[in-house]
């Protein structure tokens, strides 16, 4: 499968900039592949560093041939459509990619291997990954997490897609710099394709969800510090995935993640955040049901600032900060030391 050496390209078109493009922009800034370049004819000849705050200078290139010219060895479809489905679209990508000898990575529910298998042309060099194919079943879980004498650390956010992932990798990158004995527990498709392990946990039956995050915890029951990738939001009538991850890793410690000044959720926008100190509450609340398990609190708030302009965001932080007295940073624009020295003291 993916290897550090093999050269990426990733499949974006029309989603540069876009929360549907969080696939491509996790795999841009935190993979260490060499990357030759992301696919989006509108915006071809353009560099990725005019669209997304990273320090890596990416080309963008128009087609799946100019990928090939300049390299690729893989493609990673870097859009994450509602509902994981691929488009149809895509299909005339894929099978040039696949007609081109090269791999493909995809972190969406609908399965490439089934359908397009056939169009590998050689096994030994060429693959498909489908990164959201369970690779066992878990035990049910019995709280084991609950008896480890770590620290667990699980994001939460208010809305899907608000940097969860980022805020995660961010906070392990700072804590490996610091030679902090970490670990991380990837639990979705985009933190998978980075590190190459993990759960893709919404692909698991609801039964099994809280044994795989176990699982994965209780692996890593030799580090100090576990930090364990959110998915989706306890506000979303289409997610089920935060419960799960509760139960299964028995957080001591709690990161929220939000995008700023958001009042609804992206979709359905009926739904409205509510008071972002009773949303706090409800997370700790459902983490220790009463003392049942460990007391959870949210010792830091990760903020999508990317909106405002510097003054604005800082501005923005202040009055969190003091709505909540919780420390709060954009961990893209501030970074993660701030709540990385709270866990480690305390």
């Amino acid at each position: 499968m993916l290897k550090s050496h093999h050269k990426i390209a990733v499949y974006m078109e029309g989603h540069i900039d876009s929360d549907y493009g969080k696939m491509g922009a996790g795999v841009v800034r935190y993979l260490t592949n060499p990357i030759v370049g992301v696919i989006d004819k509108k915006l071809a000849g353009k560099s990725l560093k005019a669209f997304m705050p990273i320090t890596k200078d990416i080309p963008i290139l128009g087609s799946i041939k100019e990928a090939i010219e300049s390299g690729a060895e893989v493609l990673i479809l870097g859009i994450a459509p509602s509902g994981g489905k691929i488009p149809k679209e895509w299909n005339p990508v894929i099978e040039d990619a696949l007609n081109a000898g090269l791999s493909i990575v995809n972190g969406l529910h609908d399965l490439l291997m089934p359908t397009w298998g056939k169009h590998i042309q050689n096994s030994e060099k060429q693959w498909i990954w489908d990164v959201r194919v369970p690779q066992f079943v878990p035990q049910i879980a019995t709280a084991q997490a609950a008896a480890l004498s770590n620290k667990r650390v699980l994001f939460v956010g208010t809305d899907m897609a608000v940097g969860k992932m980022t805020a995660a990798l961010e906070l392990y990158s700072y804590l490996l710099r610091i030679d902090t004995n970490v670990g991380f527990v990837a639990t979705g498709q985009i933190g998978i394709t980075i590190t190459g392990k993990g759960i893709p946990l919404d692909a698991f039956k609801v039964d099994h969800a809280c044994g795989a995050v176990e699982q994965m915890v209780v692996d890593q029951k030799d580090k100090d510090i576990v930090l364990i990738e959110g998915q989706g939001s306890l506000l979303h009538p289409g997610s089920t995935a935060t419960l799960p991850l509760m139960r299964g890793s028995c957080p001591t410690h709690l990161v929220l993640c939000l995008r700023a000044e958001k009042e609804t959720l992206r979709s359905p926008i009926d739904i409205r955040i509510p008071d972002i100190n009773q949303f706090i509450a409800l997370n700790e609340s459902l983490c220790s049901v009463f003392g049942t398990y460990p007391d959870a609190k949210v010792i830091g708030i990760a903020a999508n600032t990317s909106m405002f302009s510097e003054e604005e965001a800082k501005n923005y932080i202040q009055q969190l900060e003091e709505k909540t007295n919780i420390p709060v940073t954009d961990p893209i624009r501030y970074g993660m030391q701030e709540i990385g020295d709270i866990i480690s003291s305390n």
